[in-house]
Parts: C-alpha cells; structure tokens; sequence
C-alpha cells in the first residue's frame, strides 16, 4: 500500500523506523527486530539508510523483510553522496523487491566535499522530482518544526520545505520535538504557505539522560523545560528515567491525538520494548 492513501484515511496512524544494520553480520538481528514491530501493527515501518548510505542492499532487505510481514515499508533515500545512477541502481532494487514508497533526503553533507554539477543532487527537491517524474512511488520528505539547523530563518527554512511539497512530495515526517506546541504552530505556518499534504509527527522516546545533548545537536530540537525537570529528577537511574521517557512521550502522543494530528511517527531506536510499551500506553486509543 502507498502510505499516502493509508495516512489520509480515517483513524490513528502509529508507525515506527528501524536502522538497518552496518555489516552482514548483523542483518539476521535487525530482522527479529522487524519481526518483533511488525507484531505491534503499525501503520508502516521505515527503513534508514544506514552507514552514510554506503549500504544501500542493507535497506532494501529489511525494507523487504518488514512487508514480508505484512507491513508497508518506507525506505529511506539520501542523494547527496550518490550519482544519479547509483540513485537509479536503488530504485530499481526497491521495485524489484517490492517497495514503492521513498523517504527523500539530502542527506549529511561530508566536509570538504564538493560534487560535480549534472551528476549529484544537492537539494532534496531535486531528488523528489526525480524520483516523481521516474515514477512507481510514493514519496515522502522530512520537515523541521523549529526549522532545519542550516537554515538562517524559518522563514527561509519553509520556503525550501514548500519547493520540496510542490516537487512533489506526497507526505512529510517531522524531525523530533518535543513541546507539542512547536508542532502546532509549525503546522499553522506550513497551512498558511499553502502545504496541505499529510504529516506524520516524529516522536522519540528518551530513556537515556546521555542521549539528549547529541539528540538535540543533530536535531535542532529545543528540550522543554519539563522535560529538563524530568531528567534532572530521575536522569541518575536508568530504570526511572526509562519510564519517565516512556511516560512523557506517551502524553505527547495523547495531546497530538486530542487535537486532531493523527499520524504519529515513532523514532524507536531499534528498541522494541519500548515501543511495545508506548503502544501498551495507548491502548484504546490508537485501538489496540
């Protein structure tokens, strides 16, 4: 199913991502991994690109292995570090698998690098429009609610996020955020710049006080002063700030739901316990 048409249909729409493993060896793990979210039943699953995208046949097999179990996979693209014909040599694979929607992406920049003009993309825009002229996907694209970390405005930073819906991006995830309001207000703004496609709110769980300053850095995300008090309080023992992380990120996703945003983008870690527990949390809610 083209997750476009499952995320404008009626109803709460809970998915979670998965990282694809670095090496061989470690394919069979991520894949119990798969198994043991897909028994959750979320609307999808996405799939990283993993490894700076130097791993690209590591996504399409757990990308392949998620619909194996009888649930739509998303799979992750980046094209900054790739020729259009490795991008082509992708795509292809996907179809060949099975998989017909893309999360389009830049990607990370390396330092230093510069690319020659005609054979990379430099903006994911481009590489949107690429993938809906080729055709056979559904796509969707990342979208910042506090703004991109390059960004010089959210000005600017909307004006780029608009070049990439009219490209032809079918849905947007947001990156992490966690002040719900950050959200609501992005979505005014994105209204009023004429961006009316489906967005899926990116929640993660935090269960470990050391994540958060690296979380925030590649984010951009700006940690709320309850969820500061909520890891100054417990952030010395793992088990209580586990469930504090569990428990703030559950009220997150009750508050999106009790006010209309009903796609809900779990960023899991590969941590299948704690997903299990937020959809435990949710229960009735999300009708499980």
């Amino acid at each position: 199913m083209q997750i476009v048409t499952l995320l404008s249909s009626p109803g709460v729409h809970i998915s979670c991502e998965v990282f694809p493993p670095k090496d061989f060896a470690k394919v069979d793990e991520v894949k119990a991994v798969v198994a043991d979210i897909a028994a959750l039943t979320p609307a999808y699953v996405s799939v990283t690109y993993g490894a700076a995208g130097n791993t690209p046949q590591f996504t399409r097999e757990i990308a392949q292995t998620v619909q194996a179990a009888g649930v739509p996979a998303l799979a992750h693209l980046t094209c900054v570090n790739d020729t259009i014909s490795k991008i082509d040599a992708v795509l292809d694979s996907l179809q060949a698998a099975g998989v017909d929607n893309v999360l389009a992406l830049r990607g990370d920049i390396p330092e230093g690098a510069s690319f020659p003009s005609g054979d990379h993309f430099t903006h994911a825009a481009q590489l949107v429009r690429y993938v809906k002229a080729r055709g056979g996907f559904c796509v969707g694209a990342a979208c910042y609610p506090e703004g991109h970390p390059e960004a010089t405005s959210r000005a600017q930073d909307m004006d780029f996020l608009k070049r990439k819906v009219d490209a032809g991006v079918d849905f947007l995830t947001t990156q992490l955020f966690f002040d719900n309001a950050t959200l609501y207000h992005f979505m005014y703004r994105a209204l009023r710049a004429g961006i009316d496609v489906p967005v899926c709110a990116g929640i993660m769980p935090v269960i470990n006080a050391r994540q958060i300053k690296r979380i925030a850095a590649l984010s951009g995300a700006t940690l709320s002063p309850r969820f500061w008090s909520i890891v100054d309080r417990f952030g010395g023992d793992a088990a209580s700030m586990r469930q504090a992380g569990v428990a703030y990120a559950t009220e997150q996703i009750i508050d999106l739901i009790a006010n209309g945003v009903e796609n809900i983008h779990l960023y899991t870690m590969n941590r299948v316990d704690v997903a299990r527990d937020v959809f435990r949390n949710l229960g009735v809610i999300i009708g499980k």
